[in-house]
């Protein structure tokens, strides 16, 4: 199999030595997305939710650029620097996806890129 580099300008610019996402087969392998606005690559706000509604709409980005959607998407992980915003990371995800939701962990880390507060990668299964 063949690996194809996935990139839109509808989602950040890739900061670091990566690509927003690699295709392989059917599966595409989405890189963590930060709350910047990809038009500036400035951090959306210092709000939480502000910023959580950025990463998923980042998140979609990447993935329609994929040809998919966040419906897509089989795994999840999310990465906050506080925990107790676990349930304001329920209520906006349930905005962005369908059930079947997609198996996801949330894990609580001491820092974040930019010093954001939430961080999301996935792995996207697309239909052959």
């Amino acid at each position: 199999m063949t690996k194809s580099v996935i990139h839109t300008d509808k989602a950040p610019a890739a900061i670091g030595t990566y690509s927003q996402a690699i295709k392989s087969g059917t599966t595409v392998y989405l890189s963590g997305q930060i709350p910047l606005v990809p038009a500036t690559m400035e951090v959306i706000s210092e709000d939480f939710a502000e910023q959580a509604h950025q990463v998923f709409k980042n998140v979609s980005a990447v993935c329609s650029a994929a040809g998919g959607t966040t419906n897509d998407l089989a795994k999840v992980n999310i990465f906050l620097t506080d925990l107790s915003k676990f349930a304001t990371v329920n209520e906006i995800m349930s905005q962005y996806f369908e059930k079947p939701y997609p198996a996801r962990a949330a894990v609580q880390i001491s820092a974040l890129p930019k010093g954001v507060q939430i961080e999301i990668d996935g792995v996207m299964e697309l239909p052959e």
